[in-house]
């Protein structure tokens, strides 16, 4: 931890408590009192240096695992269907449908033929803020490791996000009494 102390007009405030922010991981800015001559203002904060990135699961490593697209495809709208309109769907399904409309998403994006690319960019983009939006609620587990769903590094790349999760997802932990309750399986 560190301290920082900067003079500055008093226009400036704003933006330079925004840098700072960015920068690091600050505590609440004090604007003290003016300098001697009135015209700029002093800015109090503690700080710490930003953890470097991780860095997300590549996709083939997050679905190594993964049933085929149509199967996948498939699932849910079998689920959606069978829950009807009046009950909430499970974090599993939010999970998975954003895991495989980043797969389309990056199935049609390899292909170069292909000039409709941006269309699947965004329905993959929306179904994982959806899952990073239900995560947030804290209604059901998580896996969040290394990055939480409030994250910065969440917020910036949730399609990253879904592929964290659904490589922690993916992974039963039943048989390990030291990792209850398993991800996929959260009431066994």
């Amino acid at each position: 931890m560190f301290e920082i102390r900067v003079i500055c007009d008093n226009t400036d405030t704003d933006h330079i408590t925004a840098a700072l922010d960015e920068a690091f991981n600050v505590s609440p800015v004090i604007t003290c009192v003016p300098t001697r001559d009135g015209k700029q203002v002093r800015l109090y904060a503690t700080a710490n240096h930003r953890a470097a990135h991780v860095g997300w699961p590549t996709p083939d490593d997050a679905y190594a695992t993964a049933p085929s697209i149509l199967d996948e495809l498939e699932w849910i709208n079998r689920t959606a269907a069978e829950t009807g309109w009046d009950e909430e769907l499970d974090r599993q399904y939010y999970l998975r449908k954003a895991a495989v409309f980043d797969r389309i998403a990056l199935r049609n994006a390899a292909d170069e033929d292909r000039s409709d690319t941006a269309g699947n960019e965004d329905v993959a983009e929306a179904a994982a803020v959806m899952l990073l939006d239900y995560d947030k609620t804290g209604r059901e587990l998580y896996g969040g490791t290394p990055y939480p769903p409030g994250h910065p590094a969440a917020e910036a790349d949730p399609r990253g996000y879904v592929r964290q999760e659904y490589a922690l997802w993916s992974v039963c932990a039943c048989d390990d009494s030291s990792e209850l309750p398993c991800l996929k399986h959260p009431s066994a």
